[in-house]
């Protein structure tokens, strides 16, 4: 007699993208609109400009609900910056807008970098990332999706626009020569807070700081996601990543549905 045992395969979805929603708090270029239209609106709809008899207007239904997105830009919520992005051309050639990035590099095994020990304005270095690597035994592979978690998610207002580590361009670039096409961050932006930028590189008359980290993008082509939420939820290692945007015909970014499967 033979028996066989059937394997059971446990799967967990955790969501890394920020709800789209109206919030008060929010800085005023942060702020997205939703115009949720009631049930009951759409009878004028079907009755008037459909044509349907208010006799044969179905019984007991009060019509369809519907919404719509005003004042949202590609680059708001939990979105994916493409190469477009960052300039017109990625080492010599016309850089890809979102719609023509492949499918296959949005998917891939997940690797976290915790890098939230760096405190406000202290930016993340290759060495940060290559020691932490190190210590945890991760092999970074090309194809890998890396997430940097640096804990600014719990931010709100504008602390979240204004407070946070970023990416240096050394890390970045030794993340892309590491064969990581797609990369990305729990904070508001890849790079140290805007104004923060803009401050120190006028201060120390420096035109190479502002924007470091997505100035790579100029010589070497990969795309960064921004806004993401609960990456203190996953493993280091372990899961898949999958980040499918929009697909919104030549655009810098689009907004994504980015998601962590673990088994």
């Amino acid at each position: 007699m033979h028996f066989h045992t059937a394997k059971i395969c446990l799967m967990k979805i955790i969501d890394l993208s920020k709800t789209i929603e109206y919030k008060k708090e929010d800085p005023w270029f942060m702020r997205i609109k939703i115009k949720h239209k009631p049930h009951r609106k759409s009878k004028f709809l079907i009755r008037y400009f459909l044509g349907l008899k208010k006799r044969f207007f179905p019984p007991d239904w009060e019509g369809w609900a519907d919404d719509k997105i005003v004042g949202m830009g590609v680059h708001a919520s939990t979105h994916i910056d493409a190469p477009w992005h960052y300039a017109p051309v990625v080492a010599g050639k016309k850089a890809k807008t979102i719609d023509e990035i492949p499918l296959e590099w949005l998917y891939g095994d997940g690797v976290v970098i915790d890098m939230s020990h760096k405190k406000d304005f202290e930016p993340v270095t290759k060495e940060d990332i290559r020691q932490f690597l190190l210590e945890n035994h991760i092999e970074l592979k090309p194809g890998n999706i890396v997430l940097i978690r640096t804990g600014r998610d719990q931010l709100s207002g504008e602390d979240y626009v204004n407070r946070g580590t970023g990416m240096s361009a050394e890390a970045t670039e030794w993340l892309i020569d590491q064969g990581i096409k797609v990369m990305g961050i729990d904070q508001w932006g890849w790079d140290l807070p805007l104004r923060y930028q803009a401050k120190t590189a006028n201060r120390e008359e420096n035109p190479e700081i502002f924007w470091e980290g997505h100035r790579v993008g100029q010589r070497k082509e990969y795309l960064h996601m921004e806004q993401l939420v609960n990456l203190d939820s996953l493993p280091l290692t372990g899961f898949k990543v999958a980040v499918f945007p929009l697909k919104i015909k030549g655009a810098s970014a689009a907004p994504a549905r980015v998601v962590a499967i673990v088994e």
